[in-house]
């Protein structure tokens, strides 16, 4: 098959990853200063920032407020950027304590605007404070630290569980509901050993997870809760200060958003199986996980690896020139799949389910007001 019917054969089992090869939308500091100004009534310096898919500006106004403006790809529906717009506004509602950002109101009282780009383009444009600490990947990793990235998200997912938006059922290519439709971007893994690693990670989570999805508690999720969307307090690195990107929620099993933060958080070099059932303690100590949830966690890690390194190796053969970042998480990605390969579902079970018993459930004295 020849690299155009390859790249076809990829649209069809995953058509949700085309906003993945979308080009570059860039806006100019111009545009987006008048745009500041005439929907927001500011002036200040833009400092351009780094961004997967939006254009996003860092605002420092003239007495030091920082705020971060964001412009929306002209490939992303409206309706998306909408669902991450009232994710927000909801968290601020119902528990404020959580360290998210805020969504500045337009001169019109709206907190989003659309508009037209210099090629006629419709962009979404929301302005949002800006968090300021420490990127967790530059920070001291501990124990304490994994064990407040548990419950911090384990709070973030009771403030969602009430929120109900119509982009939540779009299908996006980072759900792991769909985990086993990345096959076909295994390919642009060279390696046989890794290309075999990850289809036995696929093959697990098509018999094992994908039959009782239905039978799980959804709600809308963060579904990136990354490390590099993370940031902690300088001063106590053990302590999340900022929970970034909201670009890739989706309503989905709760149990995925867990499985996403441990697939980050797990030792690949020591008892891997041992952090991520201390990681999926400290979560249920703050937000109680059902049984079958903890059957699955595993499962659902290795299927979130598996996609993590099939997305990342498939976008990098695309686009080598920024292979770099494309790639950033790749090989521990690789190293943490090897690492829980051979793990039975029982065993897992029962560590996850034995660390959870250890711990007493205290959702109700969390601060959240759900």
């Amino acid at each position: 098959m020849n690299t155009q019917d390859h790249d076809a054969a990829i649209r069809q089992a995953l058509p949700e990853a085309a906003v993945l090869t979308a080009a570059p939308a860039p806006v100019e500091v111009a545009w987006a200063a008048q745009a500041l100004r005439e929907q927001y009534g500011l002036v200040g310096r833009l400092s351009l920032l780094t961004g997967e898919r939006d254009s996003n500006f860092r605002l420092d106004l003239p007495d030091g407020t920082r705020c971060m403006l964001k412009v929306s790809h002209p490939d992303e529906d409206a309706v998306v950027a909408d669902f991450q717009t009232q994710a927000l506004l909801h968290i601020a509602q119902v528990d404020p304590g959580l360290p998210v950002q805020r969504m500045a109101l337009t001169v019109d009282a709206t907190p989003s605007v659309l508009l037209p780009d210099d090629q006629d383009r419709p962009r979404v444009v929301r302005l949002f404070s800006y968090l300021e600490g420490l990127p967790m990947p530059q920070a001291e990793r501990s124990a304490a630290q994994r064990r407040d990235v548990a419950g911090t998200l384990a709070r973030l997912d009771r403030a969602l569980s009430r929120l109900w938006h119509p982009a939540g059922e779009k299908e996006l290519p980072w759900d792991i509901q769909r985990a086993d439709r990345v096959r076909a971007l295994l390919a642009y893994v060279p390696d046989a050993g890794r290309q075999a690693l990850a289809h036995r990670a696929l093959d697990r989570f098509e018999s094992l997870a994908k039959p009782v999805l239905p039978a799980l508690r959804r709600q809308p999720i963060h579904n990136d809760f990354n490390v590099f969307n993370l940031l902690v307090d300088p001063a106590a690195p053990e302590r999340v200060s900022g929970i970034l990107d909201f670009g890739d929620m989706v309503e989905a099993p709760v149990v995925d958003d867990l499985a996403v933060a441990a697939s980050y958080q797990f030792d690949e070099q020591g008892d891997a199986l041992a952090t991520i059932a201390e990681f999926a303690a400290a979560y249920h100590a703050v937000s109680p996980l059902q049984d079958i949830e903890m059957s699955l966690l595993l499962e659902m890690i290795r299927a979130r690896l598996a996609m993590v390194v099939a997305i990342s190796g498939w976008r990098a053969a695309r686009h080598p020139e920024n292979a770099a970042y494309l790639l950033r998480n790749n090989a521990i990605s690789w190293a943490r799949l090897q690492a829980i390969d051979a793990y039975t579902r029982a065993q897992a079970h029962d560590a996850i389910a034995t660390a959870c018993r250890a711990v007493r459930p205290a959702a109700e004295e969390t601060n959240a007001v759900i």
